[in-house]
């Protein structure tokens, strides 16, 4: 397929190469569409969110990306442990106990600016075409449809592209939600997350070297340990912002290090090795958007919603709705039906499976609750646990709510995700 860099006419634009935006691409490009990619930032580049989850293995098998993986020198992730303030760890859930050992089973640790670049490769190898350094300003829109987009080069040129779908996938920059009004937090899910790197710093031995690690802070807030190759780890802690910055304290580098002292664990494993690059700060990260589209416009990825990540889930999400997007994509282009209505499957089964981890979050963050209360009077609930954790998140966990809604209450699903009606688009345009 042959394309130039300045046709103005696509299948399909694609805001945003992360990995929602490379996955919906590289399907609709393997496709045979002519897809455009448009990128703000020069690849590679920094990003946090570093840890995959079992299910992650599917949209990455759809990719056809497993044997890159499996060859790669990014660490394999076999299980995730808790980690009590006292410093206590738990029995590792190892995902070998659930699922096959050597396909979902095995997940990895990433550094994301080269995992990144590999989703943006593939992209391009299957024929979609990316523009780097380039930031779209505005939604082209007729008669309340989005057909295309207004951008900016990095030179200043202003540009337009038009396609009968695009499809944001921006990120939690959320470019649509945040422009069309969607945009809504989590009524209780608005943490702060502060955090760093360190070299050389302690691991644990054998197969749980690659584990992520879940270490509790006071008032239900925790550390996350991610190893990386190169003798890295990514570590951060998440907590509510009035816990961080009490006594005043609002330097990350100083919230970081108060906080180091809260877990024995953690402190042990930081106590050698060497802090590297910046310490990093984000605030109220939680979101979802009122609706997965309109009629031309569909959201992917952490543009449509984002957890709080205390379960990984954000790089297994975004994956996930990227392929299911590219595929629900292809038959609206083969069809020539781009209304709000086709979209709803998808919009619903994107939210079924963020509900699903949403309660499991929520029940997280309950001082009364823990997983060891919940197995320990049913011990089935940990095959149902583990499903969930691994993001095997669309399916029915109504039997696992009822069960852990006798320590703690759970929240009901939000009301989201349905694709907005021609009529509302229209209205809201004028």
């Amino acid at each position: 397929m042959t394309v130039n860099s300045l046709d103005t006419n696509w299948d399909a634009i694609v805001i945003g190469g992360g990995p929602a935006g490379s996955a919906a691409s590289a399907i609709l490009a393997e496709y045979g569409h002519r897809v455009l990619v448009l990128e703000r930032e020069k690849f590679p580049r920094y990003h946090i969110g570093e840890s995959l989850i079992p299910f992650t293995y599917q949209p990455l098998e759809r990719l056809g990306l497993i044997p890159l993986m499996k060859s790669s020198g990014f660490v394999k992730k076999y299980s995730v442990v808790f980690i009590s303030r006292s410093g206590k760890a738990s029995e590792p859930f190892y995902f070998f106990n659930r699922y096959d050992r050597n396909s979902v089973a095995q997940t990895w640790q990433v550094l994301r600016s080269e995992f990144d670049q590999i989703l943006m490769d593939n992209a391009r190898c299957k024929g979609a075409h990316v523009i780097e350094e380039i930031t779209v300003k505005e939604l082209l829109r007729d008669n309340g449809r989005v057909v295309g987009v207004r951008a900016q080069r990095k030179s200043g040129e202003v540009v337009e592209f038009r396609a009968p779908i695009t499809l944001d996938c921006s990120g939690k920059e959320a470019f649509s939600s945040v422009r069309n009004g969607w945009r809504m937090k989590d009524p209780y899910l608005n943490k702060v997350a502060v955090w760093t790197y360190y070299q050389g710093s302690k691991r644990e031995p054998g197969i749980d070297e690659g584990a992520t690690t879940v270490a509790y802070v006071p008032e239900k807030g925790w550390f996350w340990h991610i190893p990386q190759h190169n003798d890295m780890v990514s570590v951060g802690v998440v907590a509510e912002g009035k816990y961080l910055t009490r006594d005043g304290v609002r330097e990350p580098e100083h919230i970081f290090k108060r906080e180091i002292e809260q877990n024995a664990w953690i402190k042990d494993h930081l106590s050698v090795g060497q802090q590297v690059g910046p310490y990093f700060i984000i605030n109220e990260y939680t979101h979802h958007a009122r609706h997965c589209g309109s009629e031309g416009l569909l959201l992917v990825g952490d543009a449509f919603a984002f957890l709080d990540p205390v379960f990984s889930s954000g790089l297994m999400l975004a994956l996930k709705s990227g392929t299911l997007a590219g595929e629900e994509v292809h038959k609206a282009i083969a069809e020539g039906d781009f209304s709000a209505r086709r979209f709803e499957p998808y919009g619903r089964a994107m939210r079924e499976g963020i509900e699903n981890m949403r309660k499991l979050v929520y029940a997280f963050y309950n001082p009364d609750f823990s997983f060891k209360k919940v197995i320990d009077k049913y011990p089935e609930a940990a095959g149902e646990i583990t499903d969930c954790l691994s993001g095997d998140v669309n399916k029915d966990f109504t039997p696992l709510w009822n069960k852990i809604r006798e320590f703690v209450p759970l929240p009901e699903n939000l009301p989201l995700g349905e694709p907005q009606s021609k009529e509302v688009a229209c209205a809201t345009a004028t």
